[in-house]
């Protein structure tokens, strides 16, 4: 399995909206994001901190539904 890079908050949501994921809200240092599709609304919840958690970046990706893989093809 690839190892994931250490990312920010920011360059995570950058990410995810290349995947319809848009930000709707931000309560504190927390950015909640949106996106609507045939199965109906998915949120996420982002940390806008500088270094994600390796634990909280692997839970953001399987909640977002990708697989490692094809979420380091949205990083390039």
């Amino acid at each position: 399995m690839p190892k994931l890079p250490v990312l920010s908050g920011r360059e995570l949501i950058k990410a995810l909206r290349k995947i319809g994921f848009s930000p709707v809200r931000q309560k504190g240092s927390h950015i909640i994001l949106e996106r609507y599709g045939q199965d109906g609304r998915k949120g996420l919840v982002v940390p806008d901190h500088k270094e994600i958690d390796k634990g909280t970046l692997v839970e953001i990706i399987r909640q977002a539904g990708l697989t490692r893989d094809n979420f380091l093809k949205l990083l390039k």
